[in-house]
């Protein structure tokens, strides 16, 4: 396969090791890392120091590295240790420090200028592993009803909204009413706080769906969302009736899985056509 121009710096989560195991069944070599104090899915992966990530970036391109993509699920690390840093990363600290200040999407965008001001290229998941992201298309047997289709777009327009500021990346929408929007604790706890508060529907009947979608303007290299088996579970246990996301823009996890609990709960899978 060559040797390696391609890292992978992982996060929590399934998404490094899926996109580990594409680019090997594509033939792309690569490497895996990942920030010390981060579980991640991976069988190798070496571990880096966030304080002394300037070093660290410098000498994956004295290895050959050309490119970057990160993937998974990153936290802002909540200590740093003053003693571990080094000198290039001291000199940067304020500029860093005052990224993890920003929103999530506006901390990476500046992690990516960091890096690429380093001599490396910040790439993403659809430019190295395309096929992760679903095409337009319906990813179970059941299909969304006229309802449903208005409350996607319901809930579509909600997210517009509330991810111009930075804030979430999808929403709950049941009978045109929006039950939740994501905010920092993520979606499954979007959904957890659904199922524990709604008025669910009739015995036997399901309502509502949930969208997600990339954030507007959003580098799309970084923190695309995703959906997989856990979502499909919530969502059901939620009441909801099913799942809809922007195609191309979600990542799905796990896919047979995934569609496997989509089918055993009885809930659609859309990827709808970006309408942005």
């Amino acid at each position: 396969m060559g040797d390696p121009n391609l890292a992978i710096i992982a996060g929590s989560g399934v998404l490094p090791r899926m996109l580990s195991r594409a680019l090997e069944a594509s033939g792309r070599s690569h490497l895996c890392f990942h920030p010390h104090g981060v579980e991640v899915e991976l069988d190798e992966a070496e571990e880096f120091y966030f304080e002394r990530s300037i070093s660290f970036f410098r000498s994956l391109e004295r290895r050959g590295i050309r490119q970057v993509v990160m993937v998974g699920k990153f936290q802002r690390p909540r200590v740093l240790n003053p003693l571990r840093f080094e000198g290039s990363t001291l000199m940067a600290a304020p500029r860093i420090l005052a990224s993890l200040r920003k929103g999530d999407d506006a901390s990476l965008r500046s992690l990516a200028e960091i890096i690429e001001e380093l001599g490396l290229e910040v790439v993403g998941v659809e430019e190295v592993a395309p096929h992760l992201l679903p095409e337009p298309g319906l990813y179970a047997s059941c299909v969304p009803s006229e309802m449903d289709r208005a409350d996607v777009q319901r809930a579509a327009d909600i997210v517009e909204v509330i991810s111009a500021v930075d804030v979430g990346q999808g929403a709950v929408v049941a009978a045109g009413l929006c039950l939740a929007t994501e905010s920092l604790p993520g979606t499954d706890a979007m959904l957890e706080w659904v199922a524990s508060t709604r008025e669910r529907p009739p015995q036997g009947t399901r309502s509502g769906v949930l969208y997600k979608a990339p954030k507007t303007n959003q580098d799309r290299r970084m923190d695309l969302p995703a959906i997989g088996p856990v979502t499909v579970a919530k969502a059901a246990a939620a009441g909801l009736a099913g799942i809809a996301w922007e195609a191309r823009g979600v990542l799905l996890l796990d896919a047979d899985q995934t569609m496997a609990e989509a089918e055993r709960h009885g809930l659609f899978l859309w990827a709808r056509p970006a309408l942005r």
